[in-house]
């Protein structure tokens, strides 16, 4: 399966006035979409790219980037997203590293681009999205996406075509993970969960389209993260090839109160959070507000990559009973790997979550866990997972290796197996807390200390400590009308969690810093601690 082949199938099969994208209310039908990435693909080829070449996506959301990837699909061009975030040289390794040969940016980033080309030799094709004349160097967005009669291309696809997925993980520079469009197509059980019966995955694209066609499409999704990270790109990837629809906007900051306007205004049907980060102002909105938005269109939130509370889930289903809460356990490098589901009536709980299909835990010898055993384990995922990670097959080897004759991916993930089968996380093992021999694990004494009222958010970090090793040390950020009690809160800790799992500081600071995607920078808030407890 090449998603090339599944867009180009939909486009047919679907009304051409049927909405694909909605940017800041602004609706691209399924027809312009098809038409303008036709467009755009014949001017990547036209201006020297080939297959396999790689494009660069230097965007915040917006329908363009969907537009951009169409347009990589259609051409069997692979896609490389850039963190808009980075600084000059971290943005030059991800376009050397990549091998880029096209770069689309925001005019935002057009001072960026200026240094950038003139140290980026291989780049054919700068191209500005937006703002006023492009420089003279790069070429206009919409004048290319408008320029041509928009026909597919006349071009054999293939189901080993790639994404690109760059991630920056905990240590180290980014990593390409390297995607086949036909791994990542049964990775996501989008086949299956078109098909009819919901069983029978579909034999080509055009029989897959007709079964969207049939159903009359699919749901308005919202990624409110950063499309240019996983968790963002791939619910806009699962919305467009269901028949969906994508809706986006460009603030440059989460903002809850556009993201319940988006919801009301363009009827999205499910939205894509990444955890208290998102949800915690999502909820306060409505707390203030009781009644202001009309949320009776959603009916899914999705949260994936870090802890979501069980205090927060509660109160969104107090706001619209509903509503469907589902925490996702993936990575960049699996996807698929378990879910857990919070409704009204199942009550809300710290994520429980179950085992996708081919998924097992394996100790660091690899010896699979087995349910109720008490050891804990790392995750691995079988079945569609990525070729590797481009340029590294030392970290391909380790990341992604092959265990009694099957090929996993392991991408670090520190969980306990309970008895009844569901996992119990605990945590990135590179981030791993080693004190006094046992091992502890951040995100559930994050998720402890986030249970307390004054307490906006937390992250946990080892420090080096001469008698334990390393030192357990809480980071706070205190709620708004929260007071900083460091004894109170170390207190609140022992009441959840076993002794040795307590910090045995925890500091405040005015603001985690979380990333758009939620995640935080556990290395430089390290360093933090350090820096505020006085060690070298």
């Amino acid at each position: 399966m090449n998603y090339g082949d599944l867009f180009a199938a939909l486009a047919r099969a679907l009304p051409d006035d049927a909405p694909a994208l909605i940017h800041n209310g602004t609706v691209t039908s399924w027809g312009d979409m098809s038409r303008r990435g036709n467009n755009l693909a014949q001017a990547f080829l036209s201006a020297g790219a080939v297959t396999g070449d790689k494009v660069a996506f230097y965007l915040r959301n917006h329908s363009a980037y969907m537009e951009t990837l169409a347009a990589c699909f259609a051409a069997r061009l692979t896609h490389v997203n850039i963190n808009y975030r980075y600084v000059e040289d971290e943005l030059l390794y991800i376009l050397d590293n990549s091998d880029a040969v096209i770069v689309v940016y925001d005019a935002e980033f057009r001072d960026q681009v200026e240094s950038l080309r003139t140290k980026s030799p291989d780049v054919k094709l700068w191209l500005q999205l937006g703002g006023a004349e492009p420089p003279e160097f790069a070429k206009d967005f919409d004048t290319l996406a408008n320029d041509g009669d928009g026909s597919e291309l006349d071009i054999e696809r293939a189901g080993d075509d790639m994404i690109f997925l760059y991630t920056g993980g905990t240590t180290g520079m980014p990593k390409g993970v390297m995607w086949e469009h036909q791994n990542h197509w049964l990775a996501n059980g989008q086949g299956v969960s078109s098909a009819p019966d919901r069983k029978t995955p579909p034999a080509s694209a055009e029989e897959h389209a007709a079964n969207v066609a049939a159903k009359g499409g699919g749901r308005r999704s919202y990624p409110a993260c950063p499309q240019m990270h996983g968790t963002g790109l791939f619910i806009s990837l699962t919305a467009l090839t269901n028949g969906g629809v994508v809706v986006t906007t460009d603030t440059a900051r989460f903002d809850p109160v556009d993201a319940w306007t988006i919801v009301e205004r363009d009827k999205v049907n499910v939205m894509a959070v990444v955890g208290d980060a998102f949800c915690k102002p999502l909820l306060k909105v409505l707390d203030e507000e009781p009644g202001r938005f009309d949320l009776s269109s959603l009916r899914h939130i999705i949260s994936s990559g870090v802890m979501w509370s069980p205090e927060v889930k509660t109160g969104l289903l107090r706001h619209h009973d509903g509503l469907v809460l589902m925490d996702t356990f993936g990575a960049s490098e699996a996807m698929g790997v378990g879910s857990s589901t919070t409704t009204k009536d199942a009550g809300a709980k710290v994520a429980k979550f179950r085992l996708g299909p081919n998924v097992k835990v394996f100790t660091e010898d690899h010896q699979e866990v087995l349910p109720g055993g008490g050891v804990s384990g790392f995750v691995a995922k079988a079945g569609g997972i990525p070729s590797g990670y481009y340029k590294d097959p030392e970290k391909t080897a380790r990341t992604f290796p092959v265990i009694n004759g099957e090929r996993y991916s392991i991408p670090g993930d520190w969980c306990q197996v309970e008895s009844d089968g569901t996992l119990t996380l605990l945590g990135r093992g590179s981030v791993c807390i080693n004190t006094a021999g046992e091992k502890v694990y951040p995100e559930e004494v994050e998720e402890a200390l986030k249970t307390h009222a004054n307490v906006d958010d937390a992250l946990v970090v080892g420090v080096p400590d001469d008698k334990w090793g390393q030192s357990v040390t809480g980071i706070v950020q205190v709620a708004d009308d929260g007071a900083f009690d460091e004894e109170q809160l170390r207190a609140h800790v022992r009441t959840a969690l076993a002794g040795y799992k307590c910090p045995k500081r925890i500091l405040v600071i005015d603001t985690i810093g979380r990333a758009n995607n939620g995640k935080a920078d556990y290395k430089r808030l390290t360093q933090f601690a350090r820096d505020a407890l006085g060690l070298a």
